[in-house]
């Protein structure tokens, strides 16, 4: 009895997260993307992101970035097995991770490396900088059909098909950021981990059917 009692407290909770979400409107995540994004780039204008403040900013708009994809990956996880439902808000997401994904590009091209020759020979002799940019041209498919145009026009079966590459998306900056730290480092073995979990999450489903 006791546990009945608690999966319907647990209901009724995942029913008033739920009834709050729907009161916030997706562009709250905009404006707060936007805002976090500008108030970073102050603190690395004025100093306040330490003695490289170049290396700083480029380093967060990465991790914003890495931590938005898992919150975007985790989407139907959540609603699947939590009843959690962030769909409302998944296309801010998304939007939000390419733009913090280009605001980490264009720190490193623009304020990093400066030339384009520069940017040009990492891109080929660096490989965790290969497997950077293999990502961000990944997204761009998807940010250029973040919109309902395009799922209009596309069809939503052809329009699904080209937001899964996000998976290797998600795969390739995980990667990315795990070669790029120096030493062994815990944090991105971490989102690369979390990564590879909510995508087995995701494909759960699918090989229990054909299994059957």
């Amino acid at each position: 009895m006791a546990s009945l009692g608690q999966m319907a407290a647990q209901s009724d909770m995942v029913q008033g997260l739920n009834a709050g979400l729907r009161r916030v409107p997706p562009w709250v995540l905009y404006l707060a993307g936007a805002g976090w994004a500008g108030w970073l780039f102050y603190l690395a204008a004025t100093g306040g992101l330490g003695v490289e403040p170049i290396e700083a900013l480029e380093h967060r708009y990465g991790e914003l970035a890495l931590q938005l994809i898992v919150v975007g990956l985790a989407v139907t996880p959540l609603r699947r097995h939590l009843g959690v439902n962030l769909m409302p808000f998944r296309r801010a997401i998304g939007v939000l991770t390419f733009f913090f994904v280009l605001a980490h590009f264009l720190v490193w091209a623009i304020l990093d490396v400066q030339t384009l020759s520069a940017v040009w020979a990492d891109i080929l002799e660096r490989p965790y900088v290969t497997i950077g940019m293999g990502g961000f041209l990944l997204l761009l498919p998807l940010a250029v059909t973040s919109n309902n145009w395009s799922v209009r026009k596309l069809g939503g079966a052809a329009w699904r098909r080209v937001h899964k590459l996000v998976y290797p998306a998600a795969v390739l900056g995980a990667v990315h950021y795990v070669w790029l730290a120096k030493g062994f480092q815990i944090e991105p073995l971490v989102y690369l981990g979390l990564i590879l979990v909510l995508l087995a999450l995701r494909s759960r489903p699918k090989a229990t059917r054909l299994a059957r």
